[in-house]
């Protein structure tokens, strides 16, 4: 009996102080947060609309029964899916020097509300940067700026993670538009 009481005690004791370090790492983690990377871009995307193929980065690839494949569907645009291979530049004009592409997709997903939920990727190509960054999340385009995640990334942006914060900077109608994406990233690895 005596042997069980001394073998309780200090397992709680091993428990407690387990619990104590782990609180002090994970509020020194917190703390600590501070951006190891921090970045800005712009991606251009011109949207297809029957009469621009020759310079159109995007495409509606998916509709709902009420729209099609050149005109963005009333109601918010919701159903619509849009794939993409936008360029990337440093700068907000379209004509500047490509860093890279932006690849991926959007879907208006709300009826009631102007709202999307993207899934992309930043393909670099410069000497300044190869790899690729990745990114997941809802887009609330009525707000100024919006939050995504960073999920992770390839060559100099290997298994990052951080937020990107996004910016209509610029939009023509619904044929183009360019977003300001301030990258903040919290794990580096290289």
């Amino acid at each position: 009996m005596q042997s069980t009481k001394k073998n309780f005690l200090t397992s709680f004791i091993i428990f407690f102080l387990l619990l104590i370090n782990s609180h002090a790492v994970f509020a020194n983690k917190i703390n600590s947060l501070h951006p190891c990377k921090n970045l800005v871009f712009y991606f251009h995307d011109i949207i297809y609309n029957g009469h621009n193929a020759h310079n159109a980065t995007s495409a509606i690839v998916g509709e709902p029964a009420w729209g099609n494949k050149t005109i963005l569907a009333s109601k918010n645009h919701f159903g619509n899916l849009i794939a993409f291979d936008d360029p990337i530049t440093l700068d907000n004009n379209l004509h500047s020097t490509q860093v890279g592409r932006a690849q991926g997709f959007y879907l208006y997903d709300k009826k009631d509300i102007f709202t999307s939920w993207l899934g992309f990727s930043f393909v670099f190509n410069s000497t300044e940067h190869r790899g690729s960054i990745n990114f997941a999340g809802a887009d609330p385009l009525m707000n100024k700026t919006r939050d995504i995640s960073v999920i992770g990334g390839t060559g100099n942006f290997f298994m990052a993670r951080g937020v990107a914060t996004l910016m209509t900077d610029a939009f023509e109608g619904e044929v183009y538009f360019r977003l300001r994406v301030d990258i903040k990233l919290y794990e580096c690895w290289r």
